[in-house]
C-alpha cells in the first residue's frame, strides 16, 4: 500500500463489483455483456431492457453472487457447533426472565438432553428457539459504557 498499491482485497473482488456496477449504471452494452458471459450468466431479456439499471444489476448480482449461500456459509463456518454447547447455557437458553431451570416442568427439563444431543431421528423432539433482537444505541452496551 506505501507504494500505492491497492490492497488484495479491492483488487480481486471490490474492483470488479465496482466496475459491473459503473458498467450497469453507464448501459455499457458491450462490457455488460463480456461480464455477463465471462460469469457464465443467463439474465432473462426482460431484466435487460428494464428502464431501471437496478433491476439489471440485481439480476445480475442475484445470479453472481447470491445473498443466500453467502449466509449460509458465513453461519456454518463462524457459528460454534450446537454440540458444544455447555448444561448451564441450555438451562439459560429455555429459562425466560427471573425462572429458574428447576421451577420449568417436568416434560420441558427432560428436552434439555435432547437439546444437547442434536439428534435427527424421527423420533427425536422438534425443539425451534425464537429470538427478537432489538435496535440498541452501542453507547447503551455494557462493555460501552463509562466506568
Amino acid at each position: 500500500q506505501s507504494k500505492g498499491k491497492k490492497p488484495l482485497f479491492v483488487q480481486l473482488v471490490l474492483d470488479n463489483i465496482w466496475s459491473l456496477y459503473e458498467a450497469v449504471m453507464k448501459r455499457d452494452k458491450e462490457k455488460i455483456d463480456k461480464i455477463v458471459t465471462s460469469l457464465g450468466l443467463k439474465i432473462g431479456a426482460r431484466e435487460s431492457r428494464h428502464t431501471d439499471p437496478k433491476v439489471h444489476l440485481n439480476a445480475i448480482c442475484s445470479q453472481w453472487l447470491p445473498i443466500s449461500d453467502a449466509v449460509l456459509s458465513m453461519v456454518c463456518n463462524k457459528l460454534p457447533s450446537p454440540l458444544d454447547i455447555t448444561a448451564e447455557r441450555v438451562e439459560k437458553l429455555m429459562c425466560v426472565g427471573a425462572r429458574t431451570f428447576d421451577s420449568l416442568p417436568p416434560e420441558t427439563q427432560e428436552l434439555k438432553s435432547a437439546f444437547m444431543k442434536c439428534r435427527s431421528e424421527g423420533t427425536a423432539p422438534v425443539i425451534v428457539f425464537v429470538s427478537k433482537m432489538f435496535a440498541v444505541d452501542a453507547k447503551a452496551l455494557p462493555h460501552n459504557k463509562p466506568r
